[in-house]
């Protein structure tokens, strides 16, 4: 059966279906150019990521999939001159931690966990991860030097502790404890404000550095290259295989101009006394030995120490501070330098003879020998053996402030040696008339030049400045820069003249030797050791106890080694106190010497 329609609705029908044609047409065409534009924008866009930003995208997918993991370099070892090992390093256990191994929420219960095993700080912990950022792909280190029982527990809780790591390492160890201390110096961890100094641009948070001594001095030497392994991570950061390893490249060792048995002697002859003793070659400056006490032993510090460890470390003995390098008046072991002021400056002559007496009054102020009777009259030899304070008393008033003071600073006072510890070093103080007028408010008075013709007044010199001062009649005139590193160069290109006359060293050398035939050292002018020459000194230092000195050289006719010893508020003179110090090193160094 048909239905038909009326007509007027097969009208309507027809022209709907007539538009209709009209629009899918329509439609195709649209659908076609929105499709156009879509595949268009994609292709471009696909064309963009592969062609432009491919190289780059590739390289964030395999850093996201590839971690390099550093392996740190072996320090190279520190040796003495005849190449016995003074520091070197020992096979120990690191922990460390991978940030990028654990979404941050995670990071709570495994820090939690690592500080009871460690017995370190929970917060410590986080701040090293803080200061790293979660997202950092190097690992940190969080523990050295740890105990076997904490290596097991650590190992046997690994499944607690996911993006921590343990694994061996070489630390630092000092085979001598604290032998030599001061001038080996320690290694630490690298500090923040080392970090942002351009001088530590190529290190990294947890590298172990030089932090004193010949540690730091050296540190370009010692240090190394560092190396490490390329591998392949899974989604949380575990190690799946290794693609690549490039070794680490151990550090130079470095061979010091210390002599180890010499030392020893140096260690043992100061003993528990506040105090230096440095021992140099006198004809090339090499430090042979330099002892400071109180001391410490570098052995603390390849273990995290507490800040409570190192408040106590800090005490108020200061056992940080080497004394070698800090500045004393150095009394009368400065009557080389007046001696050289006087016969050079033209005021008197090598043979000159001037009458000495209980005191000079000058200015109101009376001046005492300091036997409070004189001597008699005295030559400059037998001034510099008997040490008369008056006779230099006068030399000093003579030749002036100025002249004196010139004559000091050609002798190195004031300045800085040029050791390699030259941030430990304190330049002393050769005062003036600016300075006078800067600190004290008036000028130089002729009273200044008197205290500093016997070493006292504001003059500051340190124990090395003394010996480098001594070195320079021992070696025939010529001053000498002191230093650690054994090299192949020559005395020539370790020293300089200071310009005497030989008329004047000859004198210099003549009464130094008095001073321990005849003079306040006898002490030391022994048969089982070769003939000597020195020079003693008892520095005032009120309101405190007094500073005891004594520098000595031998043998005297061709010097080998000089030794200074100083003893920091001893109480007692250079004669008592400093000279046996000396002689204890002098007759176990020459044990095996015989008189010709």
């Amino acid at each position: 059966m048909t239905l038909e329609l009326p007509s007027r609705f097969q009208f309507r029908l027809k022209k709907d279906s007539d538009r209709t044609v009209g629009k899918h047409f329509q439609a195709v065409v649209a659908m076609l150019l929105v499709s156009g534009v879509l595949f268009g924008a994609v292709g471009t866009r696909l064309a963009q990521l592969q062609l432009v930003e491919g190289p780059r995208n590739r390289q964030r997918a395999e850093t996201n999939r590839i971690r390099l993991v550093p392996k740190r370099p072996a320090r190279g070892a520190l040796l003495d001159r005849n190449g016995k090992i003074l520091a070197s390093s020992r096979l120990s256990h690191a922990v460390s931690i991978w940030p990028i191994a654990l979404p941050r929420s995670e990071w709570p219960l495994v820090v939690d966990r690592l500080s009871s095993i460690l017995n370190v700080e929970p917060d410590s912990i986080r701040q090293r991860l803080e200061q790293a950022g979660y997202e950092s792909i190097e690992a940190i280190t969080i523990a050295r030097g740890i105990s076997p029982a904490q290596a097991t527990a650590i190992a046997e809780f690994g499944d607690e502790l996911p993006g921590v790591r343990l694994e061996a390492e070489a630390v630092r160890n000092y085979p001598n404890g604290d032998l030599a201390a001061h001038a080996l110096g320690y290694t630490g961890e690298i500090t923040q404000a080392e970090l942002d100094d351009p001088t530590y641009e190529t290190y990294r948070m947890g590298d172990i550095i030089g932090q004193m001594g010949a540690e730091a001095a050296f540190e370009s030497q010692l240090q190394g290259e560092w190396g490490g392994q390329q591998v392949e991570v899974d989604s949380s950061g575990r190690v799946i295989s290794v693609l690549g390893n490039k070794p680490a490249i151990s550090g130079n060792d470095v061979q010091l101009t210390l002599d180890l048995e010499l030392q020893k002697l140096a260690e043992q002859a100061l003993g528990n006394t506040r105090g230096a003793i440095v021992a140099l070659d006198p004809q090339s400056g090499g430090i042979l030995a330099m002892a400071s006490r109180p001391t410490f032993d570098p052995n603390i510090f390849t273990t995290n120490i507490t800040d409570a460890q190192w408040a106590q470390l800090q005490g108020a003995e200061h056992p940080f501070l080497n004394r070698s390098l800090q500045g004393f008046a150095p009394a009368s072991t400065f009557k080389i330098v007046t001696t050289a002021a006087g016969i050079e400056s033209g005021e008197y002559s090598p043979s000159a003879v001037l009458p000495t007496f209980p005191f000079l009054r000058i200015g109101g102020i009376q001046f005492w020998d300091w036997n409070n009777a004189g001597f008699g009259p005295l030559g400059w030899r037998g001034a510099m053996a008997m040490s008369s304070d008056t006779f230099f008393y006068q030399v000093g008033r003579k030749v002036g402030g100025e002249t004196l003071i010139d004559w000091t600073r050609r002798f190195g006072f004031g300045t800085k040696t040029g050791i390699e510890l030259a941030s430990e070093e304190s330049p002393g103080l050769v005062p003036d008339d600016a300075w006078k007028q800067e600190n004290m408010g008036y000028g130089w008075y002729v009273g200044d030049t008197i205290n500093m013709s016997i070493g006292q007044g504001f003059l500051q010199t340190s124990p090395l400045q003394v010996a480098v001062m001594f070195a320079v009649p021992a070696n025939g005139g010529y001053l000498v820069t002191p230093h650690l590193l054994k090299d192949s160069r020559t005395e020539d290109d370790w020293r300089e003249s200071v310009g005497l006359q030989p008329v004047t060293i000859e004198v210099l050398q003549d009464g130094l030797r008095q001073v321990i035939s005849s003079g306040t050292a006898r002490s030391l002018n022994l048969p089982n050791i070769p003939p000597i020459a020195g020079k003693t000194g008892t520095a005032e230092a009120p309101p405190f106890e007094n500073h005891a000195w004594f520098g000595a050289y031998a043998p005297a006719e061709n010097p080998e080694v000089l030794i200074v010893a100083f003893a920091e508020h001893s109480g007692g003179g250079g004669g008592s106190v400093a000279a046996p110090m000396v002689k204890q090193m002098l007759e176990a160094y020459y044990k095996d010497w015989q008189k010709p």
